[in-house]
């Protein structure tokens, strides 16, 4: 579904014609660099990373970022329309909107000048590949219960912990490491401190094995006696919880945009499909069981893409807010893969074959109920309005 011209919910007032051409590059990029070679990089479990410091040529990293560190200095619509191609394409492993939506803004907007100077633009050309190690075993969505510590010493922090499931794990050139450095202070001695790839006690564990996302690296990482300077501490000392507080709507809001085109493309492909399999002497779609059940789906496709693209209008402008972005992300998950289990199911055996993309993206979208706050915890974070 071309989302350039009038679809399921009709003409897309959040962008405009700008954001429409970025998109014929942002397409383009994808079906020359990315789709061909999708599969193999599942297979692999990792993407290589020239194909990011492909994309940062492009300009397809970091488009928000300010023009001063390599950036484009976009508005967020670019942004999203990159999200929107990675769920057309259903290219999984590509780890772009994490790096350029959810970790590069920390360091732009609380990275110390000289530091922003030097990470920066290698983050925008793909040089640097980043990650956020906030996840811990046993801590789950709980983040006041992070058990990595870091403790000053001289001009130095000293971090001692280990994370999990952490995406861009093994690709990463920098992470944020969210650890205590006041640890009987609960969520107010949480801070946000920057550990570079090769800093002596920081390694990466293995390439963790999922159900989905095949080709999206995830990794334990391990952090003992890492030494850093004083001054990859990002923002303030104990601040480092109301910064990821601040910034996790727009994560939430990722999750939901990536949702929504999901739906829209898998359900498309699915009545095609259903249109051309033919069952007992009729196609599948003849049978009113299946055209009801794909009507519904398309009304739900049609009802979320006006939400996500309002949710996505008023971050443009600033406005959204935390219980906002928590209701895209519950909804927009919870929907897809509800709306991916019926197009499976409309596919019959071919839709439980890894060689047809029903079947991958159903596997793929079961995680977005959990990672950026499970469907439990924005149920939390909606009930706090009531």
């Amino acid at each position: 579904m071309d989302t350039a011209t009038p679809g399921a919910a009709g003409a897309r007032s959040v962008f405009n014609a700008d954001h429409e051409i970025f998109r014929t590059q942002v397409r383009r990029f994808f079906e020359r660099e990315i789709v061909p070679y999708h599969r193999e990089w599942e297979r692999a479990e990792i993407v290589p990373r020239e194909v990011w410091r492909k994309a940062g040529a492009e300009g397809l990293l970091c488009p928000v970022m300010s023009e001063e560190y390599g950036g484009a200095g976009a508005d967020f619509g670019y942004a999203a329309v990159i999200i929107e191609e990675i769920a057309r394409t259903n290219a999984s492993g590509i780890g772009f909107p994490l790096h350029s939506d959810i970790v590069v803004p920390y360091v732009e907007e609380f990275a110390r000048p000289e530091k922003k100077r030097e990470w920066l633009p290698r983050m925008a050309s793909g040089e640097i590949i980043t990650a956020i190690a906030m996840t811990e075993p046993g801590m789950g969505s709980d983040l006041k219960a992070v058990r990595t510590t870091a403790r000053r010493d001289g001009s130095d922090w000293i971090i001692n912990g280990s994370k999990t499931f952490i995406s861009n794990g093994q690709n990463c050139g920098l992470v944020i490491v969210v650890c205590k450095t006041d640890p009987g202070a609960g969520r107010k001695g949480i801070s946000l401190i920057c550990v570079e790839e090769g800093t002596k006690g920081f390694t990466k564990g293995r390439n963790l094995e999922k159900i989905g996302m095949h080709a999206a690296d995830t990794s334990e990482l391990f952090f003992d006696d890492v030494r850093v300077p004083a001054e990859n501490l990002l923002g303030e000392e104990n601040s480092g919880f109301s910064y990821l507080i601040r910034n996790l709507p727009q994560e939430r809001l990722v999750i939901a945009i990536r949702a929504a085109m999901s739906m829209e493309v898998m359900l498309q492909k699915t009545i095609d499909y259903a249109k051309d399999r033919k069952v007992f002497g009729q196609t599948v779609f003849d049978f009113q069981h299946n055209r009801f059940k794909l009507a519904e789906q398309k009304a739900n496709a049609v009802m979320f893409r006006v939400f996500a693209d309002h949710c996505l209008a008023l971050h443009m402008k600033g406005q959204l807010t935390i219980d906002m972005a928590a209701t895209a992300k519950l909804l927009g998950t919870e929907m897809q893969n509800r709306l991916l289990d019926d197009c499976l199911q409309m596919h019959g055996g071919y839709g439980y074959m890894a060689e047809y993309e029903i079947g991958r993206a159903w596997a793929d979208a079961r995680v977005g109920r959990i990672y950026g706050g499970s469907s439990e915890i924005m149920k939390e974070i909606i009930s706090r309005t009531l």
